[in-house]
């Protein structure tokens, strides 16, 4: 199903408000993400990151990373 744009700006404005900035995620840091198959529910899921996936500094609607568990993921918050 296909989300408009609305859809996204709520996303990312409601959900990850937090982890948009690259500077503040580090390997290491413990996170929630939301992973591509919990974007229509907004559930997170916590971990530490083992790597970033995003190479810009920035991105709206969180940066992606790998957890240690292998979850990949936007991440929504920095704990």
């Amino acid at each position: 199903m296909k989300r408009s744009s609305t859809y996204h700006s709520y996303l990312s404005e409601k959900v990850c408000q937090d982890g948009r900035q690259r500077s503040g995620i580090f390997p290491g840091a413990t996170v929630k993400i939301v992973r591509k198959m919990d974007q229509g529910t907004g559930t997170t899921t916590e971990g530490r990151v083992k790597e970033i996936l995003t190479r810009s500094s920035f991105h709206p609607h969180g940066i992606k990373v790998r957890l240690e568990d292998g979850s990949v993921g936007r991440v929504c918050e920095v704990l």
